[in-house]
């Protein structure tokens, strides 16, 4: 059974939709649908000629994200004893959100020689699901569901939720259809030979009455003015491989998409369709993965983390002072807390990431009146992870559970099961995650760092000793003799889960793994153990749980990958980031649209076939998307160095596939450059073609 969706994003809103332009959940579908604030606002919208199914030609959605658009053509059709045969009607549907509205056109042509009649069915509803109950949680009791009130071109559904907010959905016709009920509009249509006719609709979502229409064709050049102006404020990067332009084409729109305007700044929500909205850990990470490209983007991420940091001890949300949150939901169980995630602070990395962000942001930027301004916000950080986050005064970072139903698992890998022992028994609590000790000692340099520059010198000195005391704990503590590798983490006994995992890849960006150590991590993370030839799985094929269709023990994520690109850049492991880029871009060559998922199965790779696809991952996820940008900027040894205004490559280094790199409108505050880097044999060359201001190119070979 086909369950390929598509799918759409504009603010807060989203919409799934079947290949044939409907919407149709089935058992393996059953999240399509028209979705604000975690509530399903439009559940059904099909279209049928005469009662039948269209026959389906091709779908897409546009290279920017905008635009779905579907052709069909009729079935076998029968008027009044005439028969029409089959696809010589063309049908084609185009679709894009703005404004919490679903704007949409169907669009007919006879390409017949004779005048032909027909009907056009859309039949729909409004179920006002819960994203948690289409994830399958039960509930005991719901809202009410008012009976639709129908108008003659209009019809409204409404819900009174059990948070006591209402939810509306407005139907609304462009032209007065021949007949509406309470779930279906019919339009009586003749056409000529080669004359078109247009259906042109608007599906709102909304919590309040609402009468408003806008202009099909005006809503859409505005949806394409704010895409225009949030691309503008991104690094522009082309490639002489039209394929690997594909994927950094799509990449940079998913960016784009999952970009969301909060009253605190821009945030990249996490994941279409069942994460978007506010992730601690997702924001942060897909913004540091973009920093180089979209700096003014972590600011964002950074603000609005800020204003939601907790304050006080919240058990309930698992929340401590100065602990960044993990999740943030608006939908009616979250507002009713039949789920914990209203605000929900059950994370124990999301806290040292906002550290590194700001400390990688003030090495992009050079901007430390921002960080300035955010610096009460670190120090409570800094406070939470030398106390809570470190209760017993071990040094490592540790989490545990407060809420009974909140999340076993606290770190990236949060299934219940994907933190265990080498026998396959689950580790108990508190546990200390081998990443989330590089994630934390990276915090700390950084600290000491802005702190020193802000004349804090307590938090500096501070910071400098939580530093040196993690290092000189870290590799005893972590490392296994009998694995010749690091364990994934300690259990509530300080025992060392003996597990090969991915985890450890993510401990070399801190520089917290001794470059001897490095190279053997690296080693063992590339062989075939680890690498699937698409990418480096989750965790390596001989352990116990290992299981290439699970969620966190065996599959394969592009943003783990990357974050392990980025870690061996610092050791000048550049035949192995290549390794990782190159087994990213070969299966984005299989994959639908050119886009990376959330995830993919860790089987084997097969000659002449792509990866095997996780049924249900996220597409677009952001931190997905921004994999690629983030490891180019390792494969180039891309940093920034603003004492001497300088944009630096250090070893840079292309693979086989891709002969030159435009880089168009990177830049720091000092000015920007346009620069071309090309590849000579094993050499690369960096050429300035055009620069604005004070700002000096430098290699270091």
């Amino acid at each position: 059974m086909d369950i390929k969706t598509f799918g759409l994003k504009e603010g807060d809103l989203f919409l799934i939709l079947n290949p044939f332009g409907d919407i149709s959940p089935t058992a393996v579908s059953p999240h399509q649908g028209l979705y604000r604030d975690d509530t399903r606002f439009l559940s059904r919208w099909e279209l049928r000629v005469n009662g039948q199914v269209p026959h389906l030609l091709s779908s897409t959605v546009k290279s920017d994200n905008l635009l779905f658009t579907a052709d069909l053509t009729n079935p076998l059709i029968s008027d009044e004893g005439r028969t029409l045969r089959k696809d010589n009607v063309h049908i084609f549907r185009s679709a894009f959100l703005l404004d919490n509205t679903f704007f949409g056109k169907i669009r007919l042509m006879n390409y017949d020689r004779h005048e032909i009649s027909f009907s056009l069915e859309l039949t729909f509803d409004a179920d006002f699901y819960d994203i948690f109950e289409l994830r399958g949680a039960k509930r005991q009791k719901r809202g009410k569901t008012l009976p639709p009130s129908i108008e003659n071109r209009a019809i409204t559904f409404q819900y009174n939720g059990l948070d006591g907010i209402k939810r509306f959905t407005r139907i609304s016709f462009e032209d007065i259809p021949d007949r509406i009920t309470k779930n279906k509009a019919i339009f009586k249509i003749t056409l000529p030979p080669k004359s078109p006719y247009e259906i042109i609709f608007q599906i709102s979502a909304e919590l309040h009455r609402t009468k408003g229409t806008v202009n099909f064709d005006d809503a859409y050049k505005r949806a394409h003015q704010i895409r225009q102006e949030e691309e503008s404020g991104i690094v522009k990067i082309t490639t002489s491989n039209e394929h690997f332009n594909e994927l950094l084409h799509r990449s940079r729109s998913d960016i784009c998409t999952m970009l969301t305007r909060t009253e605190h700044g821009n945030y990249y929500y996490a994941g279409i369709p069942w994460y978007c909205t506010t992730f601690g850990r997702d924001g942060l990470i897909t913004a540091l993965q973009c920093l180089w490209i979209a700096p003014q983007n972590a600011l964002g991420v950074l603000s609005f983390l800020a204003a939601n940091q907790a304050k006080d001890l919240d058990p309930e949300n698992d929340a401590e002072p100065g602990k960044i949150p993990h999740e943030m939901r608006f939908g009616e169980m979250a507002r009713t807390e039949e789920v914990p995630f209203r605000r929900y602070y059950g994370t124990v990395d999301a806290t040292p990431l906002f550290v590194v962000l700001a400390g990688e942001y003030l090495k992009r930027t050079g901007n430390i009146q921002a960080v300035e301004v955010l610096w009460d916000n670190l120090r409570s950080a800094f406070q939470w992870l030398t106390d809570f986050g470190d209760a017993d005064g071990d040094c490592f970072i540790e989490y545990s559970r407060k809420r009974s139903d909140g999340l076993i698992n606290q770190g990236w890998k949060d299934s219940f099961d994907s933190i265990f022992h080498a026998d396959g028994s689950l580790a108990s609590g508190p546990i200390a995650l081998i990443e989330v000790q590089g994630y934390a000692y990276l915090g700390f340099i950084h600290l000491a760092h802005m702190a020193k520059l802000l004349g804090d010198q307590e938090v500096a000195n501070s910071a400098n000793r939580r530093a040196r005391e993690l290092k000189k704990r870290f590799h005893r503590a972590f490392w296994s003799k009998k694995l010749n590798f690091y364990g994934v983490a300690l259990d509530g006994q300080k025992r060392l889960c003996e597990v090969k995992t991915s985890n450890p890849g993510q401990a070399l960006f801190s520089g917290l793994i001794s470059p001897r150590y490095s190279k053997i991590v690296a080693r063992k993370l590339l062989d075939s153990t680890f690498f699937s030839g698409w990418g480096i799985r989750t965790v390596a094929k001989d352990e116990v749980l290992y299981n290439p269709m699970s969620y966190h023990n065996g599959s394969v994520w592009p943003h783990d990958n990357s974050l392990i690109g980025w870690g061996l850049q610092r050791y000048d492991l550049k035949e192995e980031i290549l390794k990782i880029l190159s087994g990213l871009f070969d299966a984005s060559l299989f994959v639908d649209l050119k886009r990376l998922p959330e995830l993919f199965c860790g089987f084997d790779r097969r000659e002449d076939e792509g990866p095997t696809l996780y049924p249900v991952a996220c597409q677009p996820q952001a931190w997905a998307s921004g994999s690629v940008f983030l490891l180019l900027q390792a494969a180039l040894g891309l940093e920034f160095e603003h004492q001497s205004h300088s944009i630096i490559f250090k070893s840079p280094k292309l693979p086989e596939y891709i002969d030159w790199i435009l880089v168009e409108g990177i830049g720091l505050k000092e000015g920007k450059a346009n620069l071309l880097l090309e590849r000579y044999k094993d050499d690369v060359v960096v050429k300035v073609l055009e620069k604005e201001g004070d700002i000096n190119v430098v290699i270091y070979k």
